[in-house]
């Protein structure tokens, strides 16, 4: 008789980009690996609250336990996971979704720092963050849901929208 063996899920790795939102980042890893959020919860253990962070819904904080269970499933430390989330006590803004065209053009990921309220506009490029297509004024959706860098409705690349983002006005 042969003993059965636990079998062990495997998944193609994801490096996070610097100061990529946790949204962004478990979007990516999910379709690396043809994965639902509700499948990598569950693989984490963690359940539905993965699709809480997606939406930036940090209420309560993730935990620690609950940044480690991920940490495993996911092949990167629960410290990096931390560093995808807002600093303790900072405050966050759900809705809308932001972003800088033109930081997006360098590095095709969301910011976390974009969602901070306290972020009014990108500091490294001087310009308003911009939360519709200025194309077509869909919003934009959360970033796990990002696949291609464009807007879902017209096709507009998040790089594209650089030229319509307006200067941060001096305060």
């Amino acid at each position: 008789m042969i003993e059965s063996l636990e079998i062990q899920p495997w998944f193609f790795w994801v490096e996070p980009y610097e100061g990529e939102s946790i949204s962004h980042f478990l979007g990516r890893f999910k379709r690396a690996n043809d994965l639902t959020s509700s499948g990598l919860g569950k693989a984490a253990g963690i359940g539905g609250t993965l699709a809480r962070w997606e939406k930036f819904w940090f209420n309560p904080r993730p935990s620690q336990q609950e940044l480690e269970a991920l940490a495993k499933v996911v092949g990167i430390d629960a410290f990096r996971l931390a560093q995808m989330l807002p600093t303790m006590g900072e405050g966050m803004d759900c809705e809308p979704i932001k972003l800088c065209g033109a930081c997006y053009a360098e590095s095709a990921c969301h910011l976390i720092r974009w969602q901070l309220k306290a972020t009014r506009g990108c500091s490294r490029h001087g310009l308003r963050l911009i939360s519709e297509c200025p194309k077509c004024g869909a919003k934009f959706k959360i970033p796990a849901l990002w696949i291609d860098g464009h807007c879902h409705r017209c096709f507009t690349t998040f790089a594209e929208m650089r030229k319509y983002q307006k200067p941060v006005k001096p305060t």
